[in-house]
């Protein structure tokens, strides 16, 4: 998919709802109803200025939501935002809930710091009185929420700024999964035979979340190594070598033929429009095509707003991507491994090519061998990889998973501990070959995993900086997936 249509705005459609009844009632100092509902307007609008927005004009009558619905239809709009401008009749806002084709909405009830009326004895006033019934025009219209029973729509209540804050993510949530309907998903070359419990059935991704699969072949893998010139090998292996150390135990040719499969999967990535690379990293045939596994993470995936995940696990990719789409952000994928009782701490990480080019973490990456595939007899055994202390700080961990044709997020918070906070050791790399991190959850460990045990998961989860639990809800509410937060 191009990486402009990922980084676009996202596109919103206006229902915004007032009575026709009031229309025309006039105050003299502040002019008719719908006059001061057109001022509303622009100040709503003003407050959206990170959306692309798509006006269809005040729906007063069953025709103006008939005519917003086929422009947000038109225009393909990512979600919509709906709000009440004050008490209105609700069959336009029923019209609308019953023939809108399936999109995400919002339905919003903003509360004002304080009222522009002292009392409603004049005509001005009571006109501002009657502007100022957003409440009651959402309660009537939760009804018609609650009897249509629409999946997709979720409701926000608070102050304008309140609000503005729930729309940006709900909104970077709705554009994730327009975007995931476009996008391609690369699996090379077949499911996980070690790991059945992370299969997924490929049409359901396709009819229920939206990226169609592609089978990406060793064939081609092989055939896009051999086309590699020296020129661009040298190039990707200077670039390396020139951000990160190199351990004095690396073999170079072994580093080149790493060099090489990392740079035949970005190939076949750009050749197959492939937005969500799945790579096999363990299959054999990807040792007996390449002769190690690729170690590297080229920084095209994140150029292109794209990732590349190992283990051939559909549903973590999947989870991986949507990170990537909602923060733009580098994503790191992992395992978690063991739990340490005494420190309240878990490690995690995964072998294999992980994101290791945040440049802010660079001194965190060292090439090194890859210390279990060194006792194989493949061609390029000990292979060297980016081995990745994870950045520190707070991280959102997510995991999605299959079970009876529906799907299951979980997430939770997780501290990524810098060497010096570690309490188990204050060297910078414990675990090699893998990439990985000391955690300490925001839950305590055996609980916080006891109750994923409870849920029903997998071992593979993605993390990225920061807090983005909102949005993943957001997101899971309008895919119809199962959500757990664990707090």
């Amino acid at each position: 998919m191009n990486r402009i249509d990922k980084i676009r705005k996202a596109k919103a459609g206006l229902l915004l709802i007032a009575s026709p009844r009031f229309k025309n009632l006039y105050g003299p100092k502040r002019g008719t109803y719908g006059q001061r509902k057109d001022e509303a307007v622009k100040a709503i609008k003003a407050s959206m200025d990170y959306l692309d927005i798509v006006d269809p004009g005040i729906v007063y009558e069953r025709e103006d939501a008939q005519r917003a619905m086929d422009m947000f239809f038109a225009e393909k709009v990512d979600f919509v935002y709906a709000e009440f401008l004050s008490w209105s009749e609700d069959f336009a806002w029923i019209k609308f809930l019953r023939d809108c084709p399936p999109m995400p909405i919002i339905f919003c009830n903003v509360a004002k710091d304080k009222m522009s009326f002292e009392t409603t004895l004049d005509e001005d006033d009571f006109v501002d009185y009657l502007c100022a019934g957003t409440l009651v025009g959402s309660l009537e219209g939760s009804g018609d929420v609650a009897r249509i029973g629409r999946k997709d729509l979720v409701v926000a209540m608070g102050t304008r700024e309140q609000i503005t804050a729930k729309v940006r993510s709900f909104a970077a949530a709705a554009k994730a999964r327009a975007i995931l309907r476009h996008s391609n998903v690369g699996l090379m070359a077949n499911m996980n035979e070690a790991m059945w419990s992370t299969y997924i059935d490929n049409y359901d991704l396709y009819t229920k979340i939206g990226p169609e699969i592609h089978y990406l072949p060793y064939s081609d893998y092989g055939a896009e190594i051999e086309a590699l010139s020296d020129e661009e090998v040298k190039e990707y292996a200077d670039e390396l070598t020139s951000k990160y150390k190199m351990m004095p135990d690396v073999d170079y040719d072994k580093f080149i033929g790493c060099v090489k499969a990392t740079l035949g999967i970005k190939k076949l990535a750009q050749k197959n429009d492939i937005d969500c690379y799945v790579y096999n990293d363990i299959d054999q045939a990807t040792f007996r095509t390449a002769g190690c596994r690729a170690g590297f993470y080229p920084q095209w995936f994140n150029e292109n707003v794209s990732v590349l995940v190992p283990e051939a696990d559909i549903g973590a990719g999947i989870a991986t991507y949507v990170l990537k789409l909602i923060t733009g952000k580098n994503v790191n994928f992992i395992e978690p491994f063991h739990i340490e009782d005494e420190y309240g701490t878990f490690a995690g990480g995964h072998a294999g090519p992980n994101d290791h080019n945040d440049p802010q973490w660079s001194d965190n990456v060292v090439i090194a061998r890859d210390v279990r595939f060194a006792k194989t007899s493949w061609k390029y055994a000990g292979a060297p990889f980016g081995w990745y202390r994870f950045s520190p700080g707070m991280k959102t961990v997510c995991g999605i998973y299959e079970q009876d044709g529906k799907y299951k997020m979980i997430v939770f918070q997780a501290e990524s501990l810098a060497p010096e906070q570690t309490p188990q050791s204050k060297i910078s790399h414990l675990l090699a070959t893998y990439s990985h991190t000391i955690f300490r959850p925001v839950v305590p460990v055996k609980e916080l995993f006891e109750q994923i045990l409870n849920i029903g998961a997998t071992q593979h989860y993605a993390i990225v900086d920061g807090d983005c639990r909102e949005e993943l809800q957001y997101f899971a509410k309008i895919m119809g997936f199962e959500f757990y937060n664990i707090k």
